[in-house]
């Protein structure tokens, strides 16, 4: 699997259509995918998922009035459960055949993140990538045979062989279990035969407010092949923090597939965001690299500035912007969560050397 700051072909989305998600915030999400699309478009494609013909003519009235060139978006008609791409959409593999870059999608069998009955539509986007690409298509299997649940959220790596995950996540034996049977052996067995790594990390837990239970993309990120951002909760009394800096102490014997020790850059959090009464995980760790743009999500809060400073620092070839995102957040998820990248069959080896 690439790493998302290597080269993209393309960017998937999914119309925003589930009030549920944004409870009386629908119309201002569709303005936040506008500045989403926006920021992407100008490098690279955006392939966006709507549900019929009407629903890709409301779309393109809102993000024409953002001022996005809709000619850089391929709209593709497949009805969704909801739009959390990073997590449903096509999850993309690549090999080098012959000195030509082959890429194809590994299937992983979303079921809306053992939690929601309603995942049945969004399960089969891979398929339907599949066709539109004409990508090989690969289901993804446990080493009993079974078929294997990974969400993109879940999994960062460095396109290099390592992968960070969470034990919360994936570990659990009684709370949203997506693999049940498998023990850690069984799943890092699946991780290397379905994505091609050669070494695993696990952190432990996740942000509170988070209903995946412990997904890494708003805890730690790679930007680069040796190095990290990893969030850090200034405030003790936070609920936040035992468990982040518990995450500090892990990251100590974390090594890369070559054994060196990578740089980790702390994150910080913004300050807490509820909505009635419950914690929301709104992280700046989930932002999103895109070809023209490193797009982090801002929650008016005065970490805000910081967080971007420290990621401009270390994306120095491409901009880093901030994108308002306490509307998006009511969702449980934010800019990474939303998207998914596919990676190019040609490369920019001065970007992806990096």
């Amino acid at each position: 699997m690439p790493a998302e700051w290597e080269t993209h072909e393309a960017t998937w989305l999914a119309w925003p259509h589930h009030p549920a998600d944004w409870p009386g915030k629908l119309d201002a999400i569709r303005w936040v995918y506008g500045e989403i699309v926006r920021k992407v478009a100008p490098g690279e494609m955006v392939r966006m998922l709507v549900r019929g013909k009407a629903e890709e003519a409301l779309a393109r009235r809102y993000l024409k009035r953002a001022g996005v060139d809709v000619r850089r978006i391929e709209f593709i008609v497949h009805p969704t459960n909801r739009v959390w791409t990073r997590d449903s959409g096509p999850v993309f593999v690549r090999r080098c055949v012959e000195s030509r870059l082959e890429t194809a999608i590994v299937h992983f069998h979303f079921n809306a993140w053992a939690k929601y009955p309603d995942w049945q539509k969004d399960r089969r986007v891979p398929e339907t990538a599949a066709k539109q690409l004409r990508k090989r298509l690969f289901d993804a299997r446990s080493p009993q045979g079974r078929k294997f649940v990974l969400e993109g959220g879940g999994i960062e790596v460095n396109g290099r062989g390592t992968l960070v995950t969470t034990e919360e996540c994936y570990l659990s034996k009684k709370k949203q279990v997506r693999n049940p049977g498998l023990d850690c052996n069984d799943f890092e067995t699946s991780l290397r035969e379905n994505l091609g790594v050669t070494n695993i990390f696990w952190l432990g837990a996740g942000v509170a407010g988070d209903d995946t239970h412990g997904h890494v993309d708003d805890l730690c990120r790679f930007v680069n092949a040796k190095t990290v951002v990893l969030i850090r909760e200034a405030n003790a009394k936070d609920i936040n923090y035992r468990a982040l800096e518990e995450n500090w102490e892990r990251i100590r014997d974390f090594r890369l597939e070559d054994g060196s020790k990578p740089e980790v850059v702390a994150l910080p959090m913004p300050a807490a965001l509820t909505f009635d009464g419950g914690r929301l995980p709104a992280s700046y760790a989930n932002f999103f690299i895109s070809n023209a743009a490193v797009i982090v999500p801002t929650f008016n809060d005065p970490n805000d500035r910081v967080a971007l400073g420290i990621l401009g620092e270390l994306f120095r070839d491409r901009t880093v912007v901030g994108i308002h995102a306490v509307d998006l957040v009511l969702g449980f998820g934010t800019l990474h969560c939303l998207s998914q990248q596919q990676p190019a069959e040609t490369q920019d080896y001065r970007r992806d050397a990096e």
